[in-house]
């Protein structure tokens, strides 16, 4: 059965930094590309970066390019998203999916397979 586990959500204050981990089981993830996803309250859920298992390529919402890092490690079935000078906007849950068929897809319909999410609060 896949699955897929976030952690690493907290409460941060602005500007901190926060690594999210997206662990995956009973697949591997050689083969799919990961996408990160947020939802804050009373929005809707919007892709944030994603990361192909063809190349590596990676790309970002707009609002969070040079602030937030996705990698991969396939050897420990993780994704990562490292996520800097975070601001109070950035606030929501977070999930990571996965995509069959290596690459990335700006589409959330694509994604398949969601994690349950876990709580990103940037607050002072």
């Amino acid at each position: 059965q896949l699955q897929l586990v976030e952690s690493g959500g907290g409460l941060v204050q602005p500007g901190g930094s926060l690594r999210l981990s997206c662990a995956a089981s009973g697949f591997t993830l050689d083969y799919y590309a990961i996408g990160w996803f947020r939802q804050a309250p009373g929005k809707e859920r919007e892709g944030v970066s994603c990361i192909s298992s063809s190349d590596g390529s990676t790309f970002y919402a707009d609002s969070v390019k040079g602030r937030f890092t996705i990698s991969r490690d396939n050897a420990k079935n993780t994704v990562y998203l490292q996520m800097n000078s975070l601001k109070p906007e950035d606030t929501a849950v977070y999930y990571c999916a996965a995509k069959g068929y290596y690459y990335c897809s700006p589409l959330k319909r694509d994604f398949g397979s969601w994690g349950q999410g876990t709580q990103v609060t940037v607050s002072s």
